[in-house]
């Protein structure tokens, strides 16, 4: 038993240092060496006890391989069946099951990510929970956004921000404020500047905002961010920057339901046919 201890511990710190260090390796052997060590000490130790039942330490350390391939990679179905290829031993499919369930719970509760999945994550990779159809869906809000934005107060005339120069006669998306607040959002079409002075409103722009929006922030995928929309039934989201108190100095774009149908346009252009 202490020998398998100490052979667990010196390959679980030769690992660690190994890929910490940057160096070139698997995780997948070395999982495989762990595994068996550490079920092989766990059944020495039994058999140290004297426990009332017949120990096999070799079939132990096979089921300890599977639940610690399991629980670190994520591979669930690969580890049962990859260890009973090599044993052929039917006795020791069920507790290789239940070993490898463990393996993967415990895991889940000190961290969602496998071995894999987290290094991507510290990388800044959005790694799908599901499968999706449509890579677009984890990508990030800052890269469907709209940057073109108009943020304007609340009592500024309709009229007024009609007549802006820098309109061009395209559709604006409009941010409407009070102080440090945003109270409403405004999708408008700047050909109406076009309209003689005797068809002007005089309406002031919080009387027309609409109250339909949502707050995200740049960093949110895009999945997380239709569904907000689609649960408040938003007309637009507005993304934020950083990750403090919402205010309209922080504003970095908004998102529209056009915007997505643009981003799955661009993701089907990138896998032609």
């Amino acid at each position: 038993m202490g020998l398998l201890l100490l052979l667990f511990f010196c390959k679980m710190l030769a690992t660690s240092v190994s890929l910490g260090s940057g160096s070139s390796g698997g995780i997948f052997s070395p999982s495989l060496f762990m595994g068996a060590t550490i079920g092989g000490a766990f059944a020495a130790a039994l058999a140290a006890l004297h426990v009332p039942f017949d120990i096999n330490i070799p079939s132990f350390a096979m089921v300890g391989m599977g639940a610690m391939v399991g629980g670190g990679t994520g591979a669930v179905m690969t580890a049962v069946t990859m260890i009973f290829e090599m044993t052929r031993d039917y006795d020791i499919v069920m507790p290789m099951i239940l070993a490898v369930a463990l393996s993967v719970g415990v895991r889940r509760l000190l961290s969602r990510e496998n071995i894999y999945t987290l290094k991507l994550l510290r990388r800044g990779h959005v790694i799908p929970k599901a499968l999706h159809a449509n890579m677009f869906l984890v990508r990030r809000a800052k890269e469907v956004m709209d940057a073109d934005i108009v943020v304007v107060p609340g009592d500024m005339s309709f009229d007024a921000f009609l007549a802006l120069p820098d309109h061009r006669g395209r559709l604006r998306h409009v941010v409407i404020t009070e102080g440090n607040r945003v109270v409403g959002v405004l999708r408008v079409n700047t050909a109406l500047r076009r309209l003689p002075e005797s068809a002007q409103t005089g309406i002031r722009m919080r009387e027309i905002a609409s109250r339909d929006f949502t707050l995200v922030r740049e960093d949110d995928i895009v999945f997380d961010v239709i569904q907000r929309m689609w649960r408040k039934r938003s007309l637009m989201a507005l993304v934020l920057r950083g990750k403090g108190v919402p205010r309209p100095g922080s504003l970095a774009g908004v998102i529209t339901k056009e915007h997505v149908a643009d981003s799955v346009a661009s993701s089907v252009r990138i896998y032609p046919a």
